[in-house]
């Protein structure tokens, strides 16, 4: 685990609200202590009785799986469990600050970071929502954190296009992040890993041509 802050004294102790959920299907998220444990509970419960539980549910679940996948990897917070009937997901809290929010962050973290990318790329596993705030830096070790919209793929879907394409996106992301936050730019080899094929451009410009059709 990463977790290096002090043990919660108790487990009924009021818990603090970190995120209000607002957006469909974003969960409340607090901090909280779950078997004198210190923890960060991402809370659907608002959709229970309603249509949307199911797939609040199903996010609970896929979240869970990954976590669990990941178990023992420093680069990602340890999974406590479910609860309240799989609509609430419980995961180690990992103290420090994200990068969004970090005053200095030296180029060895992003060494860690894209390292530690690869190694999720080679599972299988692609973040899908790569930014600052959900990149926590703990003693120096960035924390990959929030999964929901994490994909694993199967074994004989790797090389699909598709995925290719996730991972791209994903490594892109950091490089963004790094160059704003540390000022280097990719390198030659870094650029055209990430460099967009033609079928995606096509793509993009064909929705853009359809999206202005549709708001005339």
């Amino acid at each position: 685990m990463n977790t290096t802050a002090a043990s919660c004294v108790d487990d009924t102790a009021p818990a603090e609200l970190l995120k209000r959920g607002e957006r469909l299907l974003e969960p409340d998220v607090y901090r909280t202590c779950l078997n004198g444990q210190p923890a960060v509970v991402k809370d659907y419960t608002r959709y229970r009785g309603t249509p949307l539980s199911p797939v609040a549910r199903l996010l609970v679940r896929r979240e869970a799986r990954i976590l669990q996948r990941l178990s023992g990897w420093k680069h990602a917070p340890a999974l406590l469990g479910t609860m309240v009937g799989g609509l609430a997901l419980g995961m180690e809290f990992i103290p420090g600050q994200t990068l969004s929010t970090a005053h200095s962050v030296g180029i060895e973290v992003f060494e860690q970071l894209q390292h530690a990318l690869g190694r999720l790329h080679a599972a299988g596993i692609t973040h899908n929502d790569l930014h600052g705030t959900n990149v926590m830096v703990s003693g120096g070790v960035p924390v990959l954190v929030d999964f929901t919209s994490a994909w694993r793929t199967t074994r004989w879907l790797p090389v699909h296009p598709v995925s290719r394409q996730l991972r791209r996106s994903d490594m892109k992301n950091l490089l963004k992040m790094r160059q704003r936050l540390t000022g280097t730019r990719p390198s030659a080899s870094e650029a055209a890993q990430v460099a967009d094929p033609r079928w995606v451009a096509g793509v993009r410009v064909a929705w853009k041509r359809f999206y202005r059709w549709f708001k005339a």
